[in-house]
């Protein structure tokens, strides 16, 4: 298999949102190990005491192993936070290449059991928030004519194949399922919108179950198939740094998009 140059993100800035465990953490560390100087952003710097790791971790981790990276604390939840944390990153490291989507807060409830603040909590974080942060980023990524913004998915937002209809469907996933069928729909959209200015736009899923602090909060990966993190980080790697006229407008999911592409996570 083909292997891409250990240092393909030398000397571009990188901002990953929910980089504090999991998925958004091992995308930023190996985005940091090909060269790129890492934002990372969350709600906390430090540890919340019902999950593993913290934001700071993932930025001593990153420092450790002799990347670039500063932590940004924001609730993207918030309009303001997310404007702030563009702002700081550019402070901090210069313009933004590349953006990572990778925050979410989910529940899973019954559909008429579902409280309208938790609705409107999950379309602002996993919704509005990719949204209006490509909107901030993407005026200076049009004048520098390159650009790769990537927004993690879930095969949730697939239709459900049925009748019948799998037992999963029927345990509280459909709001779930709706904004990352949103978001899949928002990042073709967009990808078509910036195709002429050289930004790539992709949405990223998992092939098989990532086991993380926050999906094993949900029991997501009880009696599924697991992927290691190190898999999604390769294929986000992958997708920020491909060509923007040839590898844009995807929803990709991880196993395929590295076999299709002949990448591999490097040996540790």
């Amino acid at each position: 298999m083909s292997e891409a140059n250990n240092q393909e993100c030398e000397g571009r800035v990188a901002l990953v949102t929910g980089a504090s465990r999991g998925i958004g953490a091992a995308i930023a560390e190996r985005l940091a190990e090909a060269g790129a100087k890492v934002a990372v952003s969350a709600r906390t710097l430090d540890r919340d005491p019902k999950y593993e790791g913290s934001l700071t971790e993932t930025v001593e981790r990153i420092r450790a192993a002799g990347g670039e990276a500063v932590p940004v604390q924001a609730d993207i939840s918030k309009s303001d936070d997310r404007r702030r944390m563009v702002a700081e990153t550019v402070e901090a490291l210069g313009p933004i290449d590349i953006l990572v989507n990778n925050a979410a807060v989910t529940f899973f409830l019954p559909f008429d059991e579902f409280p309208e603040k938790r609705y409107q909590l999950m379309f602002e974080v996993q919704v509005r928030a990719p949204y209006e942060l490509a909107q901030l980023v993407v005026p200076s990524m049009r004048e520098r004519k390159r650009g790769w913004i990537l927004n993690i998915t879930s095969r949730a937002g697939v239709h459900p194949q049925g009748p019948p209809f799998d037992d999963i469907y029927k345990s509280g996933f459909t709001v779930y399922g709706m904004v990352k069928a949103a978001l899949d729909r928002f990042t073709t959209g967009l990808a078509a919108e910036v195709y002429d200015d050289g930004i790539a736009v992709n949405s990223l899923a998992p092939w098989d179950n990532v086991m993380t602090p926050g999906a094993g909060a949900h029991d997501l990966v009880e009696g599924f198939r697991i992927e290691g993190p190190e898999l999604i980080a390769q294929a986000a790697l992958a997708l920020c740094t491909g060509d923007p006229a040839k590898l844009t407008g995807r929803v990709a999911y991880s196993q395929p998009l590295l076999a299709e592409l002949q990448r591999r996570p490097p040996v540790r």
